[in-house]
């Protein structure tokens, strides 16, 4: 979730006053960081996931609902770490939902040796760690939304809260789904005040037979003005319309960040791993059932995107810049603006976004010693005022801390990020990977990180190239949201990964390939798993772990030529025959009860379905 501390939030009335002084002094931090480490070099390439899981319990009416008491089970971990001085296993973390739990490995993985044959028994002892804590009608599950979330029909959360409350102020949320520390009913209430209203998030519904065009016919208009919905959008036919931060941050994901050996090669592996991050938002996705609705996507990014668009209507260019300095062209969590590389395969052509950018931080930046491009994606990323300002961590050491720099930094949620080490650490030049949908078991999860472990140095060890024009990029993560995307939909590919040799107008490096050509191949293009096998080949492993990561391998391959359905394909499947559904886009309380049983069967091994594990 980000940069959480201990102390006292400000409200955004107070935190505002301060905002200039953290954007100034988060610069300076960053430099100080920048000039300690520019020089540094062969890091171990040492990497990491985070798997996030959503508490439910059933109900003695055999219903499903989301449980609240996650910061209860969380307070016991915590106290496990702190009495583990020498290391836990797992390191546990608070996420926005009272209902959310983040898990990762209690020491990074280093290289991509046999101990890739651990990443699934870390998966399942995180699993049960928590399953030891849970009461006897508690379940954890990897499922990436609740289905029921925010529901006007049926009470989804135990114990039941109150809609409208003061921090979120959503007709649907209750502010009792917002887990209890600080920084996060902080960040709900402080992008709202900032935006002047509550956030108005809009989705397609999805078009069933029977389906009204008004079946979410729900107005609402915060008290604290109408200016950021006076559009009425929540008016729109088949639409979903969702207005708090925790329909978006609620929802969980699967991430992974990997310590490269120096700068460069980070900024290498960022750049592509963005162009990557569409693809693989289109494979994992599992999101398609929305404030008990069905939905017209498949993937939860655009969500959680519209939920934390704190910008203002001067910042969106509804009205002329007078308070405001810029207008800003994305949410402050979407896809990113730039590349950042200085190798011999980046074209300044890739970078054809229209950046918009803080010039006079750009400018401290170059006086710095910062390059043009890693000033600019500073300057850009620091266009966004800071939203938790803790009142006794204002004026700190900017040589030897970099919350002011981390609060802006931690707070650009992008597909990739770019992160410095921390002051005073060993911990080197990182990429975290952020796309990626939760699975329902822990092979799927685990098949997954392992391909994004192997992805990534395959690019630095095969130089290894996937630039396309940053605007394509961007068009193939709306593409990613659409229905069925992995089976049905196609996406701008780099013609020839092999080339570092640009030459040529940059149109004819790339073309319109669907999922399964991007990763199977076809006639004048090898696929990524080609290139991943020779590539397991070349690192001369043992039996067992060439074994076990050709099962990944395999597992990954089949999702993307649709022989294994994506969650969201499935999930729409399963709601669309339940005998229960009247194909008007409803999903009841009933279907909802018989998925998660079914989901947490699977999750189990009580059952075992071929059409989202294949032979897996």
């Amino acid at each position: 979730m980000g940069f959480i501390a201990e102390g006292n939030t400000l409200v955004w009335e107070d935190a505002e006053k301060h905002a200039k002084y953290i954007q100034e002094h988060g610069i300076i931090q960053f430099l100080n960081i920048y000039n300690a480490n520019k020089d540094r070099f062969a890091d171990q390439f040492k990497w990491g996931d985070e798997v996030e899981y959503l508490l439910i319990s059933k109900e003695e009416d055999g219903k499903f609902k989301l449980k609240l008491r996650a910061h209860e089970i969380l307070d016991t971990l915590f106290l496990e770490e702190k009495q583990n001085p020498n290391g836990v296993d797992y390191l546990w973390r608070p996420e926005y939902g009272r209902f959310m739990i983040e898990g990762t490995p209690g020491k990074p993985y280093i290289g991509l040796g046999r101990q890739l044959l651990s990443i699934q028994s870390s998966l399942e002892g995180r699993r049960a760690n928590v399953e030891r804590l849970l009461k006897e009608n508690e379940s954890i599950v990897t499922l990436a939304n609740y289905p029921l979330l925010g529901s006007t029909r049926y009470p989804f959360t135990e114990p039941e809260g109150q809609v409208r409350g003061v921090v979120a102020e959503s007709q649907f949320l209750p502010d009792t789904v917002i887990n209890p520390h600080f920084r996060f009913s902080t960040l709900t209430a402080n992008i709202r005040k900032r935006r002047g209203g509550n956030v108005s998030i809009n989705i397609p519904m999805f078009k069933d037979t029977n389906t009204p065009a008004y079946l979410d016919a729900t107005t609402y208009i915060s008290p604290l003005t109408s200016s950021s919905n006076n559009d009425k959008d929540q008016q729109r036919p088949y639409n979903i319309y969702m207005d708090a931060m925790g329909f978006g941050m609620g929802c969980c994901c699967l991430q992974t960040t990997f310590q490269l050996s120096n700068i460069e090669e980070a900024r290498t592996v960022y750049d592509h791993m963005a162009v990557f991050a569409p693809i693989m938002l289109s494979l994992t996705a599992s999101s398609s059932i929305f404030k008990g609705y069905l939905s017209d996507i498949d993937a939860r990014w655009t969500v959680i995107s519209q939920s934390v668009d704190d910008r203002t209507p001067e910042e969106l260019g509804q009205k002329e810049l007078k308070h405001n300095k810029l207008v800003i062209n994305k949410s402050r969590y979407d896809s990113i603006d730039s590349f950042l590389s200085r190798g011999s395969a980046f074209r300044n052509e890739y970078n054809d976004l229209d950046l918009v950018y803080d010039k006079d931080i750009y400018n401290k930046l170059i006086d710095g010693g910062i390059d043009d491009l890693l000033a600019k994606h500073y300057a850009h990323l620091f266009i966004r005022d800071p939203l938790v300002i803790y009142s006794d961590k204002i004026q700190i050491d900017d040589q030897k801390h970099s919350d002011h720099f981390e609060n802006i930094q931690s707070t650009n949620w992008q597909t990739v990020r770019f992160k410095p080490p921390p002051p005073g650490s060993d911990v080197g030049w990182r990429v975290e990977f952020r796309p990626m949908e939760v699975q329902l078991t822990d092979f799927q999860n685990s098949a997954f990180i392992v391909f994004s472990a192997l992805m990534v140095k395959a690019i630095s060890d095969l130089k290894l190239n996937f630039y396309i024009p940053i605007s394509k990029v961007d068009e193939n993560m709306k593409t990613a949201h659409n229905r069925d995307s992995c089976r049905v939909d196609k996406f701008y590919f780099r013609k020839n990964i092999h080339n570092n040799s640009p030459n040529g107008s940059i149109e004819n490096e790339y073309e319109l390939m669907s999922i399964n050509e991007i990763f199977n191949g076809k006639q004048d293009f090898t696929g990524i798993i080609s290139i991943v096998r020779r590539y397991v080949q070349s690192l001369n492993f043992d039996f067992e772990t060439n074994q076990l990561l050709s099962k990944y391998i395999d597992f990954v391959s089949k999702r993307a030529s649709g022989e294994i359905k994506s969650i969201s394909t499935w999930t729409r499947e399963f709601v669309r025959n339940h005998p229960d559904y009247k194909h008007d886009s409803i999903v009841s309380d009933k279907i909802q009860s018989d998925y998660l049983a079914r989901c947490l069967d699977i999750t189990n091994g009580n059952i075992y379905d071929p059409e989202i594990q294949g032979n897996y």
